[in-house]
């Protein structure tokens, strides 16, 4: 049996899109890629995808009279490599409701705040401002409504009195992000995940609150 493919969409620099790469091309992700589809023309990750010999396509959301044509269009070009799993890395549109129906249960995101809090954009300018002690990300499905599917895992770092946006935003990533993503993705691939209409399921057994990404890692070190 082979392994699962994974496409990734993506709109920016790609450092989520790298690093799902890396776990996949060191085999800690057991899939392969399928394809990396951007809106933007000048996204750096596509430079990233063509580096590591994954096929690449450009789809300029501009190109489109809506946002309906241009998801049917997205649709299509997907369907064409039958990916097993999507993942939105930095992927800045906000999809129609029939867009993710069509792939319902095998659509990622991951979203820089602690869901349910910040929804949408700005979420470090928006913990700073909140005064909030934490901040961090949250890896989940993909549903119809906005950064609203069920979450499954999280990870948090404590906000410093000097920390501005910027550096926010780099902690997250680096600590957070980039860490989180490939792990909730090699559960996919193994086929450890999945979401039924009751919430998410690992290993056979329901979730009843989000994973901490800190007692996963505590696990894994205990388990080695």
């Amino acid at each position: 049996m082979s392994s699962p493919s994974i496409a990734v969409l993506i709109s920016g620099t790609g450092r989520n899109l790298q690093a799902i790469l890396d776990a996949v091309a060191n085999g800690d992700i057991d899939a392969s890629m399928a394809v990396v589809i951007s809106n933007r023309p000048d996204a750096g990750g596509l430079q990233r995808a063509s580096e590591a010999g994954v096929c690449i396509e450009v789809l300029n959301h501009s190109d489109y009279p809506d946002r309906e044509a241009y998801d049917l269009a997205l649709a299509e070009a997907l369907d064409r490599y039958h990916p097993d799993i999507i993942a939105l890395a930095g992927f800045m549109r906000i999809l129609t409701p029939g867009f993710v129906t069509r792939y319902a249960g095998r659509m990622f995101n991951i979203h820089p705040s602690l869901l349910p809090k910040y929804r949408g954009l700005h979420t470090h300018r928006r913990a700073l401002e909140a005064g909030d002690a934490e901040h961090g990300a949250s890896v989940h499905y993909v549903t119809p409504e906005l950064d609203g599917g069920p979450v499954v895992l999280q990870g948090s770092i404590q906000i410093r009195s000097q920390d501005t946006e910027a550096s926010l935003a780099q902690r997250i990533m680096r600590e957070v992000e980039l860490k989180a993503y490939p792990l909730v993705l090699k559960w996919a691939a193994a086929g450890r995940l999945r979401l039924h209409s009751d919430g998410v399921y690992l290993d056979d057994k329901p979730l009843t609150a989000p994973l901490k990404l800190d007692d996963v890692n505590l696990i894994t070190k205990e388990n080695r």
